[in-house]
């Protein structure tokens, strides 16, 4: 049963030309509307997903620092007479990084939120402008020390990868970053999605991405720094120091169950994948017709079950346990994972096994989805 509650907020003072999240910008927001439509959608999840406690919830978004603090906590308080807290419960809001939204952050704290997750992206003004952010790298800075002096756990986000990026340039920011003493860091390498703005400049020949080679090199040195500095990589693009990594996101990717409410969000429960409509208008259309944003429910073949398990938990440096999953989806190891290509990532050192257990070994993860491909056995169905 779901133990952990996504709550997506879907609106933006501005979208940014590298995302492809769900967000929209609106020049009006009508938050009782909101408000009551994320309730009822709440309630309709809680009645489907079970009655176990919370230990975690994620405000997603957009820019859930633009949510009014006394919506946030009419969530939460519902969320608890729903389901209950776990008395150790989580709870994160991403916020972007401006003085208007830090402003918020003493009554997004009396509210009830524990963890902040900032998205500052970048230290450097020429690349937030590049970058499309809205805010400016002292305003960044102002905002951290704000929300460190009113939440008990801080992350914050950068892009690196950039085109151009040296080793030099990105060491620099990276050592200035981890100074800053937070708990975790999410470092994301810049990737051109497909229908972004960033797309189509890069189509147009307006820049060039970094190429393979020279991100690998800057990802080595990620994981280099993070680890000398006590936070390391404990997924992919994720480091902590350990105890602090994000608990909602290893619901993700230890593949467990989760609730998901508000436009576009996802949900796994009980084997059955939900989806909610991702156009603001059309959620709130269908939760005032139906009582709920769903715009798909659908029982997935255990086959693509144990292939999402396979696919987000070998994201993490503490892998999967083999036996434990075999077992949960009835099935033999060797239905699982390609044996032979295993034995033979093994032998390269760009896997590791222990008892049961099988990861990706560092010298891999930057290859990780090439990788996948590999180690997955052919008769899953892919996620």
């Amino acid at each position: 049963m779901a133990r952990a509650l996504y709550i997506h907020w879907p609106f933006c003072a501005k979208k940014c030309p590298y995302c492809d999240f769900n967000s929209h910008v609106r020049a009006v927001v009508d938050h009782d509307a909101w408000r009551e439509a994320l309730l009822s959608d709440m309630r309709a999840e809680a009645a489907a997903a079970g009655g176990e406690r919370l230990r975690s919830i994620f405000f997603g978004g957009g820019t859930p620092s633009l949510m009014p603090p006394a919506l946030v906590a009419a969530l939460l308080a519902e969320a608890e007479r729903l389901w209950g807290f776990d008395k150790e419960i989580e709870i994160t809001l991403e916020a972007n990084p401006s003085s208007v939204e830090a402003a918020n952050f003493a009554a997004l704290a009396g509210s009830g939120i524990n963890r902040v997750s900032l998205g500052v992206q970048s230290l450097e003004d020429d690349t937030l402008r590049w970058l499309g952010r809205l805010h400016g790298a002292q305003e960044a800075l102002e905002a951290l020390g704000t929300a460190q002096a009113h939440f008990g756990r801080v992350s914050f986000d950068l892009i690196y990868a950039l085109p151009g990026q040296s080793p030099r340039q990105w060491e620099t920011q990276l050592a200035r970053a981890l100074g800053f003493g937070t708990s975790h860091l999410s470092l994301y390498q810049l990737t051109i999605e497909p229908g972004t703005r960033f797309a189509s400049e890069v189509r147009r020949g307006a820049f060039v991405p970094l190429d393979d080679d020279a991100a690998a090199e800057l990802y080595d040195l990620t994981r280099a720094m993070t680890e000398s500095a006590g936070l390391p990589a404990y997924e992919t693009s994720n480091h902590a120091r350990p105890g602090e990594e994000s608990r909602h996101n290893l619901t993700y990717w230890r593949y467990e169950d989760y609730a998901g409410i508000g436009p576009g969000a996802h949900g796994r429960r009980g084997g059955f994948a939900t989806v909610r409509h991702r156009k603001p208008e059309n959620y709130l259309a269908a939760v005032n017709e139906r009582g709920h944003g769903i715009a798909q429910q659908c029982s997935l073949p255990v086959a693509e079950q144990a292939a999402e398990a396979l696919l987000m938990g070998l994201r993490l440096a503490e892998g999967i346990d083999l036996a434990a999953l075999a077992a949960r989806f009835g099935m033999e190891s060797g239905e699982l994972v390609d044996e032979g290509a295993l034995a033979r990532l093994h032998g390269l050192g760009l896997v590791w096994t222990e008892g049961h257990r099988i990861g990706v070994a560092p010298p891999g993860r930057g290859v990780l989805d090439a990788l996948l491909g590999e180690i997955v056995a052919d008769g899953l169905v892919a996620a």
